[in-house]
């Protein structure tokens, strides 16, 4: 039975769709956790909210926030998969579909029309069609299996100005790329409004490959499952008693999730941190067979 390039198009529209409007099981655990937890009537009544909002979300399938998000999509090939149509046809159709879930979902308009500078500029303004947004580059593997997985992941724009991605003299103390992690995040904490926080953070040889274990932390975290890296994490965040929306309170952050890549002998360690937002990571996968 082959894997149709429509089905796969399909797929890419319904997991945008869900990961804009849906609160996976873990979160919605972890949202639980944090209102029985939490102390501050206000800070509470914040996270109720927020909880109730998800489910309004998911239950009109409408967006989780205004910003609906930058699509990053992820394709998983099994080995054995039997595919109607070439690499270049699944790859066109993942972003049709992206397009088809922008357009139905619906998202904010925000592809820039122009080439270069013009576009950086915001010279000519945007398109009305959310549909024109251009995903992330798509991100490929084979994996184990006869199916084709679809994950994409939606990162907004308050985030990504609270992020930092930078080389840390450790001195081959590993704490000390934890706690700078931890200072990075308790210096933006209070500047990213949409509180309770995600961290997520990658550690790597290169710029890019800290990012790339970034968005793998993102990808794989589970709020259920929390080391003790990630938990000692949210907990220092958490006593800083920013609260949720700044209002104060117990709880800060949500949990964390936290990918630590290979090391380079010279001792070069890069740091990235995400400060993701309240309603993040805002992700969802479909696998066809």
């Amino acid at each position: 039975m082959f894997i149709s390039i429509v089905d796969i198009r399909g797929a890419a529209c319904e997991a945008l769709v869900k990961a804009s409007s849906t609160f996976s099981e873990d979160k919605v655990r972890a949202y639980l956790r944090a209102i029985t937890n939490e102390t501050d009537e206000k800070a509470r009544w914040v996270l109720e909210k927020t909880l109730e909002n998800s489910i309004i979300s998911e239950k009109d399938t409408t967006p989780l926030c205004d910003d609906t998000g930058i699509p990053h999509p992820f394709i998983e090939i099994g080995k054995d998969a039997a595919i109607e149509g070439s690499m270049y046809q699944v790859l066109e159709a993942v972003q049709l579909g992206i397009g088809d879930g922008l357009r139905n979902l619906p998202g904010r308009p925000m592809a820039v029309k122009g080439e270069g500078l013009e576009r950086l500029a915001q010279k000519h303004g945007l398109y009305e069609d959310p549909g024109m947004l251009l995903p992330a580059p798509t991100n490929v593997r084979i994996i184990d299996g006869d199916g084709l997985k679809i994950t994409v992941l939606m990162q907004g724009g308050g985030p990504e100005i609270r992020s930092k991605t930078y080389h840390v003299f450790h001195k081959h103390e590993e704490m000390s790329l934890i706690d700078t992690a931890v200072e990075w995040a308790l210096e933006m904490v209070a500047k990213l409004g949409c509180t309770p926080c995600v961290p997520a953070i990658g550690i790597g040889r290169t710029h890019y490959e800290a990012s790339a274990m970034m968005i793998e932390a993102l990808r794989h975290g589970n709020f259920d499952v929390q080391s003790e890296i990630e938990s000692y994490i949210t907990n220092r965040i958490n006593e800083s008693g920013v609260g949720p929306l700044g209002l104060g309170g117990r709880s800060t952050a949500l949990g964390t999730f936290v990918k630590i890549g290979e090391a380079r002998g010279s001792g070069i360690r890069v740091l990235c941190l995400r400060l993701s937002c309240s309603v993040e990571p805002r992700k969802a996968t479909v696998t066809l067979k």
